[in-house]
């Protein structure tokens, strides 16, 4: 985005004319201080390569701490299955039975007794807990594609700060040189006293907007580059520069599509039907706690001196009795089916909040477009009409220097208002694929681009 070069071109004309026109220098004033503020003022621009969206999203995805923190928990989820559905470790025992006690250190005299023993639970548990495991798993991978959405969507909207501030440096840039002229000439005029001195402070302020716009735009992007480095897991001070364009092409689809796709697609809402898959399993498991488990075991005897058989052996058999503790597994079973409610209605909750997110986005999207186009597609041809106008009546001297200052000044702020714009509706549209948990080339072919 740049001033229209015809406009600049004469605006150029017209102030070197006055400049010529008039008859002594000026001593140095407010307004050649400001004029060195405005030639002062501008940070050094970043030497370092420009880096596009797709690369700084592809650095994102791999190197962010967040992304990797969900990766070493959904490794954690998977290594859990293979021992959740698994029995119990295997337990040997000793037992020393009539050990005399005149004589206790005198094992020779007492049965001594080693064994091992397993419990045995049931296939239909052992399967229940595997499976509850393996939806932690399904849980966990759509915990990484949420945080790899989340941290995508962030660095696009980073990117996009660090773009817009970049661009409205340079929109700053193609107007303060002939601001700088502006000021060179009305000193002149003012010093041979064909401008006012009231004039002259109307447009020092008018001037002093410029100086407060670098102030801002190089605290956008200061704030935007450390948002980006952050992202990246680099320093947040790193030097860095992007390059890139807004596509205010971009379309749409239907809010009914939209709706779809976020159902189909965020992973936050596949993550809580994992969940509430998971709590009805663990419900069924509480309801298992009914059938016993089993325990078996196996040993050898060796019976005091004097005995009949000396060498035996034992085979030994026990199993739990749930029944007789009913006040604790019906506790459990009615847990688990609150747990189970509870995850439903949570869902039910989600899908709500991500249709109000789609509606939302979706409509900021839309008011972004038609400003983009109301200020590209009308207000700025107005707005370069009025300044050519201005600088031609300047040059004639049909009106005063402070009529044209207002003019730039208005093509400037509807330039940055354009571009804010821009970004707003590259920004929405960031907002409507988190919303919907995807990109929206998925969402079909019915699309609309909106207009004023």
């Amino acid at each position: 985005m740049k001033c229209n070069l015809c406009s600049t071109v004469v605006l150029a004309w017209a102030i070197t004319w006055s400049a010529a026109w008039a008859e002594t220098p000026a001593p140095g004033d407010a307004l050649a201080n400001l004029a060195a503020l405005l030639g002062g003022q501008h940070k050094e621009a970043d030497t370092t390569q420009p880096m596009t969206l797709d690369e700084v999203e592809r650095i994102a995805l791999a190197v962010n701490p967040e992304v990797q923190v969900a990766a070493r928990r959904l490794a954690a989820a998977q290594a859990h299955v293979p021992a959740a559905g698994a029995l119990d470790d295997p337990m040997a025992m000793y037992r020393g039975w009539a050990v005399p006690l005149e004589k206790p250190w005198d094992y020779n005299q007492a049965q001594n007794m080693f064994s091992i023993s397993q419990t045995f639970q049931s296939r239909a548990k052992r399967a229940l807990r595997t499976n509850v495991a393996e939806l932690d798993v399904a849980q966990a991978k759509e915990d990484l594609e949420q945080a790899r959405l989340e941290v995508r969507v962030r660095a696009h909207k980073a990117f996009n700060d660090l773009l817009r501030a970049q661009d409205e440096l340079r929109i700053h840039d193609g107007h303060v040189g002939l601001a700088q002229q502006a000021i060179a000439a009305a000193r002149i005029q003012y010093t041979t006293g064909k401008v006012p001195q009231q004039d002259m402070l109307k447009a020092q302020v008018t001037l002093t907007r410029l100086a407060e716009h670098m102030i801002r735009f190089d605290q956008d992007a200061d704030v935007a580059r450390a948002q980006l480095n952050t992202l990246l897991r680099r320093d947040p001070s790193e030097p860095l520069a992007v390059q890139g364009e807004y596509d205010l092409s971009a379309t749409q689809p239907p809010v009914d599509k939209l709706e779809e796709l976020a159902v189909q697609s965020r992973p936050d809402l596949a993550a809580l039907r994992d969940a509430a898959d998971r709590s009805r399993k663990e419900q069924a498991l509480a309801k298992k706690a009914y059938t016993p488990d089993f325990t078996l075991a196996g040993g050898y005897m060796l019976m005091a001196p004097g005995s009949n058989y000396r060498n035996n052996y034992m085979v030994e058999g026990s199993m739990n009795l749930p029944w007789l503790n009913r006040h604790r597994h019906d506790a459990e079973i009615a847990e688990a089916t609150a747990r189970s409610t509870e995850q439903d209605a949570e869902l039910d909750a989600l899908r709500n909040e991500a249709f109000g997110q789609v509606q939302q986005a979706l409509v900021q999207a839309q008011a972004a477009q038609k400003l983009a186009h109301l200020y590209h597609d009308e207000l700025r041809p107005q707005a370069e009409v009025t300044l050519q106008s201005s600088v031609v009546a300047y040059a004639n001297g049909k009106t005063d220097f402070l009529n044209l200052l207002d003019s730039q000044m208005v093509l400037i702020d509807i330039d940055l208002t354009w571009l804010q714009a821009e970004a707003d509706f590259d920004a929405r549209m960031a907002d409507l694929e988190l919303a919907t948990g995807t990109t929206l080339d998925q969402a079909g072919t019915e699309k609309t681009e909106v207009k004023p």
